[in-house]
């Protein structure tokens, strides 16, 4: 590959300055990560008869098998999205909030001629069902557009170096090759904003359409289709994408010696190839070609498998909860397999979960460690809501360190939450850890918003206690009693009463229950026959051996008694599972039916990650199960 004069040590820093702006101005993480993603959308048109130009959507779980939904019929009316009563060419991408889903369509029906469109469609969407539409005639749009034939192939990217979208598309004026134009688009993603300007148009002058651009180690790689001097797909890159500076790739990328059109490209889940599909729309066929390398690639006509015919469309990578959410609309194809794997819960990376059912709303919450921030660097927290334990919504933000809480604003770690009845409603109570002390916020719904009590609840170490932090927060509610009580400590375990407001604690009460070297942090409490159960952490959060010991008393305040072979939760090799610890308990209203809810180093990658597997960790749920004596019994960690 070609790529002397690509990339200048100014264009490094400035892209990875760019990099980090996005992130910063991406306040809050949501959505799934590359770990979570189980399966493929492919979006695309099957032709061009009118009933033909149209959205459809097809599945895989493998890259490989293709199946289409609705019984490979629209899923979109062409005729009230559109102003020409036809779409073609979609291209989809997933937003940077990890939750919002773009689309744009060529609005245009081939019945009209091929210069006959003037506009393209923009559309959002939250759940790749429900869809919010907007036409953009170019003609319409812009002055000084007399000439314009045609609209072709729209797609989007995010920009880093400003933070938006960028829509680009070819345009093609009067006897003039087309063009690779761009715009940004608007907040909303309802608009373009400022004047259409050139993006590509390769050194030979001739003509560039269906340009789809992937991103691979900070370098933009533009495919597109040109004719002239031959005719086929190229490539060229550019570590900039408003630059005009783009080095042209030798050679066509298509595996074949049939005309093509329509390439998109897209990386495999979980793995470092890259698929690059294109309609050798002669044929009425689509090939899939892959690489390691974006350069060289090859065909693998063979293991492709669809029961429909595409024309120019894209792949978008879904998560599991996605695509068990397109299969309960549109109906699951008879063989397609999906992966009935259980674990993680929660998309994205979390940890050191707590959770609650609500007696208010009749649902479950889980409140954990916002994390993927290098060093434990979060600074917000959010919750998560089910009403099956099965299906988790992203609630949103319930408290940021930075804007909410004036005496601690980084180092949001591992919060606890206490329901009560305060006369004749309910109050939530959030224990959380800032700054390696601990704070207490109020809120009158499990989803928030909560106010921070203005102080540290927990900021001292207890008589007798050196070393170690004020972390790790738990709240205990005794049935029995109705008194609550809160425990923490890291190397150490503290306990103290709290007063009945709850955001304040008897400091005559305070006790260390520290209760054998095994202890490390991450305490939980909850009651059982009789018996009140003290768990807890071994080892650093770091370690593949982070696991779960145990104990017992007759009391909330102790002494605890250690059972043997009190190891209740440990990785498994065999699994690939590591990393299993900080919990919480759940027990189902009125059953003895219990479950565990911890954190374990994100599958299958955290092992490799060296120390940043412990803090980038990842939600599990698995039974908690009871011998006939009370014991614990050892919990077998799932997928």
């Amino acid at each position: 590959m070609n790529k002397r004069k690509l990339i200048s040590l100014m264009g490094v820093v400035g892209l990875m300055m760019a990099a980090l702006c996005s992130v910063s101005a991406q306040e809050y993480k949501a959505g799934p990560s590359e770990k979570d993603f189980a399966g493929y959308l492919f979006t695309y048109f099957k032709g061009n008869a009118i009933a033909d130009e149209a959205v459809c959507f097809a599945i895989s779980t493998d890259g490989y098998t293709f199946r289409a939904l609705n019984n490979n019929q629209p899923i979109l009316d062409s005729k009230r999205i559109s102003s020409t009563g036809g779409v073609r060419d979609p291209h989809i991408l997933r937003a940077e909030d990890g939750k919002s889903f773009y689309m744009v369509l060529t609005d245009m029906t081939a019945s009209k001629g091929w210069d006959s469109n003037r506009a393209m469609v923009l559309l959002k969407s939250t759940d790749l069902i429900h869809w919010e539409h907007r036409v953009i005639n170019i003609q319409q749009r812009y002055q000084g557009q007399k000439d314009l034939k045609r609209v072709w192939a729209p797609q989007t990217i995010f920009d880093p170096s400003v933070g938006k979208y960028m829509v680009y598309w070819s345009m093609k004026y009067g006897d003039q090759p087309d063009v690779i134009y761009y715009a940004y688009a608007n907040r909303d993603f309802t608009d373009l904003e400022g004047e259409p300007k050139v993006l590509f148009l390769p050194k030979n002058g001739q003509s560039c359409i269906d340009g789809d651009i992937i991103v691979k180690n900070g370098v933009f790689h533009l495919f597109y289709k040109t004719e002239g001097n031959g005719k086929g797909i190229k490539q060229a890159i550019t570590d900039s994408l408003t630059s005009g500076k783009w080095v042209e790739q030798p050679g066509y990328k298509q595996v074949t010696a049939d005309d093509v059109e329509g390439s998109g490209i897209f990386k495999r889940n979980q793995s470092d190839t890259y698929i690059l599909m294109y309609d050798v729309y002669k044929k009425g066929k689509y090939q899939f070609c892959e690489s390691q390398d974006l350069d060289h690639f090859k065909a693998i006509d063979q293991q492709i498998d669809m029961d429909f015919h595409p024309r120019h469309g894209t792949i978008l990578p879904l998560s599991r909860n996605e695509l068990n959410k397109l299969i309960q609309h549109w109906g699951k194809p008879a063989d397609i397999t999906l992966n009935n794997v259980k674990n993680p819960i929660l998309e994205g990376f979390y940890a050191d979960p707590d959770v609650l059912y609500s007696n208010k709303t009749k649902k479950y919450y889980i409140y954990p460690t916002s994390d993927g921030f290098d060093g434990w660097g979060g600074y917000y927290f959010k919750t998560f809501s089910s009403t099956d334990l099965i299906a988790w919504k992203d609630e949103g933000v319930v408290l940021d360190l930075k804007k909410d809480v004036l005496w601690g604003n980084h180092h949001a770690w591992a919060p606890t939450i206490a329901e009560k009845k305060v006369k004749g409603g309910y109050k939530y109570y959030y224990y959380f850890t800032a700054a390696q002390k601990i704070g207490v916020a109020v809120a009158d719904s499990p989803t928030g918003p909560f106010k921070d009590s203005g102080k540290p609840l927990i900021d001292f170490k207890p008589n007798g206690v050196k070393g170690g932090q004020e972390i790790d927060p738990a709240v205990f509610t005794d049935p029995n009693t109705n008194k609550s009580y809160l425990y923490w400590g890291n190397g150490h375990l503290a306990v103290a009463e709290l007063n009945k407001d709850m955001v304040t604690i008897k400091e005559n009460t305070i006790k260390l229950l520290t209760p054998d070297r095994t202890f490390r942090e991450g305490t939980y409490v909850f009651f059982r026959k009789g018996i009140y159960y003290f768990l807890w952490s071994e080892n650093d959060t770091r370690s593949e051996n982070y696991r779960v010991r145990y104990g017992t008393s007759t009391s909330p305040l102790g002494p605890i008694q250690i059972p043997e072979d009190n190891l209740i939760l440990q990785k498994d090799v065999a699994l690939g599972i590591y990393g299993t610890g900080h919990n919480s308990v759940l027990q189902l209203s009125g059953k003895d039916e219990w479950y565990i809810v911890y954190h374990r180093f994100n599958y299958p990658k955290g092992i490799t990650m060296g120390e940043a597997a412990g803090y980038n960790r990842e939600v599990c749920m698995d039974k908690l199960l009871f011998g006939t004596d009370g014991k614990i019994l050892p919990v077998v960690p799932s997928h």
